[in-house]
């Protein structure tokens, strides 16, 4: 592996282990380090064995915050969209689909910056049950073509006023499960290579440093500075992803 490749590996893996302790935005970082240095299709490969360490760490970490109920509240219509973008993963590139899912993540800022703004309509709207499927299916979606459902989860729970810690447990759970779920689907793409493995494995301090490091950062930040910080993480990646 060239010295940049190795160097985006580092970084994406220390964005992968801060995102997971909740500052989901954060791993978009990864998502665009390790699409230009491996590829598109190649970076789904690269970062599934890497989150799915992280989920690992994750969970026991934060399983006394939250419940599995939620998580299945979302996880069906987040299924659906993982079907839906394996179906159009075969047919058009990543590239194509960049704009599509950066278009995902502005919508829930928008839906967001409504809960702030416009209260009382907002609440009306995301408490129905249509929000949660439509939200579930463009997290499945995000997820399953670039790794980058964390904002869209993110700003879902938020919009339901779920505390940032429960928030990140709910979120520990969901990912645990869906990721494990992708990893035959993103095997059968033939991305997955055996010395890749390795490097993966070798991420794995860099991956429990950003975990265990933005979880002490989580404990000094408020709940109205980190629902700002996933609305402007999630607003840059959006358009990000949209337009360069």
């Amino acid at each position: 592996m060239e010295p940049g490749q190795i160097i985006a590996l580092v970084v994406a893996a220390l964005a992968i282990g801060v995102s997971k302790a909740g500052f989901s935005g954060v791993s978009m970082v990864s998502v665009f380090l390790l699409a230009d240095a491996f590829g598109a299709k190649e970076s789904l490969a690269v970062a599934l064995p890497m989150l799915i360490a992280a989920d690992l760490i994750v969970y026991p970490a934060f399983r006394k915050y939250g419940s599995w109920k939620p998580v299945m509240k979302f996880l069906w219509p987040a299924l659906i969209g993982v079907v839906l973008a394996v179906l159009v993963l075969s047919r058009v590139s990543n590239e194509v689909m960049r704009p599509v899912i950066g278009g995902i993540i502005l919508f829930m800022v928008l839906l967001q910056l409504l809960r702030r703004f416009i209260p009382d309509t907002f609440s009306k709207m995301a408490h129905h049950g249509g929000f949660g499927i439509v939200a579930g299916v463009c997290g499945g979606i995000a997820t399953m073509l670039a790794n980058a459902a964390g904002p869209v989860m993110q700003l879902f729970l938020l919009s339901r006023d779920v505390p940032k810690m429960e928030l990140i447990g709910i979120g520990a759970r969901f990912f645990l499960v869906i990721n494990i779920l992708k990893l035959p689907l993103v095997g059968q793409l033939g991305l997955v290579e055996g010395q890749m493995l390795l490097w993966n494995l070798a991420m794995l301090p860099v991956i429990a440093l950003g975990i265990f490091g933005g979880r002490k950062l989580l404990h000094y930040v408020s709940q109205q500075v980190f629902e700002w910080m996933i609305v402007v993480f999630a607003l840059v990646a959006g358009a990000r992803l949209m337009f360069w």
